[in-house]
């Protein structure tokens, strides 16, 4: 059994910033990538930021400059830092861990959170 914990979603005015968490814990052997992405109603999910076990990290253009993926190999936990937050990054934000288990040591799943609601808005 794997568990995925999101925290730090709210309301913020723009310009303003907000901290994601997402706590992965359980059944646990190795984490390979940890990621952010969001979704708006009657649209996709899409990527927002991406980083490997190796620290390797990916962004989508819109947030390029702006938002900082992070993560604590310790605590299973990934972060996403948002700076300069915009209208447009008004969403529903899940995170997404490509994780083995105890039990299926070969092959990797992925875990998604339950989502974090971020509202931009003055």
């Amino acid at each position: 059994q794997v568990r995925l914990v999101e925290s730090g979603g709210g309301l913020m005015q723009p310009g303003g910033s907000l901290r994601l968490s997402c706590a992965a814990s359980g059944s646990i052997s190795s984490i390979d990538a940890m990621g952010w992405y969001r979704q708006v109603p009657g649209k996709q999910r899409e990527l927002v930021a991406i980083i490997t076990s190796g620290g390797n990290t990916d962004y989508a253009e819109s947030v390029k400059g702006r938002f900082t993926i992070s993560r604590d190999n310790a605590k299973n936990t990934v972060f996403l830092q948002m700076n300069s937050l915009k209208p447009e990054d008004t969403a529903v934000y899940y995170c997404k861990v490509v994780l083995r288990t105890w039990a299926s040591r070969r092959a990797s799943y992925d875990y998604w959170g339950q989502g974090t609601q971020v509202t931009v808005s003055s």
